[in-house]
This record gives C-alpha cells, structure tokens and sequence, in this order.
C-alpha cells in the first residue's frame, strides 16, 4: 500500500535557518515493520508519526549505509541555485543531532529497539532475539519508546 508524504526541508534565509520546501514522495508502508504494527493496530497515530520522522532523520543524517558516488550538481553550476539552501553536510548535521537527541530522550534502553526496528528495518521477532528479550516484550518496549520520542518531536 502506497502513501504520499510531504516531507519539509531546512532552508537558509540570509544566515537564519528556517523551513519551508516542501516535497512529495510516496512510501510504500508493506515495506516497514512500522507501518505494519500501525496497520494491524498495535500503534496509534502518534507512535507511527514519531517513527516515521526518527527514520526521516536518520535518513537525512545520511547514517544509513550508501554508495559511494555522489550525484549533486558540481559546485558553481546553475542548478546550485541561489546559494541559500544549507549545503548537503549541514543539512546531515542538523538532521543527526535531531536524531541523536530523539535517541537521548527516549532513555537508556530504549534506544535499541528503536533503531532496530524504525531505521533497521528488522522484524519484531528478530529484534528481540537479538536483543535477548522475550516474545511480545518488544512491542511494549517500542511504543513506550515511540511515546517519548513524539514527545521530543511535539507531535500531538
């Protein structure tokens, strides 16, 4: 099942970041352990939203692995634009101090099964086998790790 999602991006205004281009892009939610617990109902809205902007900042932070070869334009060239957008490395560095901070205020503990499953991938099952827990123990674990993380990010 596919949706389309309006994703926001950080840009510079004379020194002052703020935000404002916004995008589409579609996500296919069969694909993500996340969107499957939202869609047989072990999430609400809420916990889903937090997850999904966890793995939207881990994924801008660029920490996930990558090719090497980048595709931007070369510098100096007029698809650069006027220069006011944050450059590929500031915009990673905001987005891994988000994330990291998203990680902090979701406790010691808690982190690990957020990263396993939201920005992973991994299964329920797998990442509680690998992280020698119980059966079931996991879901409990995650959405009271999703709860704290959409308090960071504010999401009501």
């Amino acid at each position: 099942m596919a949706k389309r999602v309006i994703i926001e991006q950080a840009v510079k205004d004379g020194g002052k970041v703020t935000r404002g281009v916004r995008r589409s892009v579609s996500v296919n939610q069969v694909e993500s352990p996340l969107g499957w617990l939202h869609r047989h109902g072990h999430l609400d809205r809420r916990q889903f939203d937090a997850g999904e902007q966890l793995r939207a900042d881990w994924e801008r932070a660029n920490l996930s692995p990558c090719v090497t070869m980048r595709w931007d334009p070369a510098p100096g060239s007029s698809a650069q634009g006027s220069g006011q957008k944050l450059e590929r490395t500031e915009m990673q560095a905001i987005a891994k101090a988000r994330f990291d901070d998203a990680l902090q205020s979701a406790g010691t503990g808690l982190s690990d099964i957020l990263w396993r499953i939201v920005c992973a991938g991994e299964g329920m099952r797998d990442a509680e086998t690998a992280l020698g827990w119980p059966a079931r123990a996991g879901k409990l674990v995650l959405k009271m790790a999703l709860d704290r993380v959409a308090d960071y990010y504010r999401i009501r």
